[in-house]
């Protein structure tokens, strides 16, 4: 069996009546802490005396930066150039001093057909008639001795060698060695 809790011990935890009737001690005053009245705000409550100073202007805002110069907004940045004489301002991304596009270089007459390279490397590729085409007459002869000498025997290797020597000039991108001559002059 248990003993009901002494209210003077303050060890102690108040129980509940066991009938639900529990309610909460009231606020101590003493405590600094009222409840807002029911009604919701005091209508006694008056505003401290003196009220609004319309003369009062805010600090300074950090950084220094200056109030704003009128009322509906800032002066024009400092940094923006008067428009020219016509009114109209020149347009923002032409620089002075510069002009269109130069025209574009004249073809080179010296340079090679990379098309007909490339079409020459792929139907007689094993005979080496591109590489004759582009200058590297060493390859040319090697390819040429190899399908003759063998008579035909290895014409198959020297044509898989010039179908691939084809197909990588015709694919071949500006500044790569496919796509120059044996003299350095860029195909066309």
């Amino acid at each position: 069996m248990t003993t009901p809790a002494d209210p003077n011990d303050p060890g102690t935890p108040i129980q509940p009546p066991g009938d639900g009737s529990y309610q909460a001690p009231p606020p101590d005053p003493a405590a600094g802490y009222a409840p807002p009245p029911a009604g919701g705000y005091d209508p006694s409550y008056q505003p401290p005396a003196g009220g609004y100073d319309p003369s009062y202007q805010p600090p300074a805002a950090p950084g220094g930066y200056p109030p704003p110069a009128a009322p509906g907004g800032y002066p024009p940045p400092p940094y923006q150039q008067p428009p020219a004489a016509g009114g109209y301002a020149p347009p923002p991304y032409q620089q002075p001093g510069y002009g269109p596009y130069p025209p574009p270089l004249p073809p080179n007459p010296n340079a090679k057909s990379k098309l007909a390279a490339g079409l020459l490397g792929i139907f007689l590729g094993s005979l080496g008639v591109h590489n004759f085409y582009l200058g590297y007459i060493g390859k040319a002869v090697a390819q040429l001795l190899i399908s003759v000498l063998s008579l035909g025997i290895l014409a198959a290797a020297s044509a898989i060698w010039g179908l691939i020597e084809g197909i990588l000039i015709l694919t071949s991108k500006p500044g790569t060695q496919w796509a120059v001559d044996a003299k350095g002059v860029p195909l066309e």
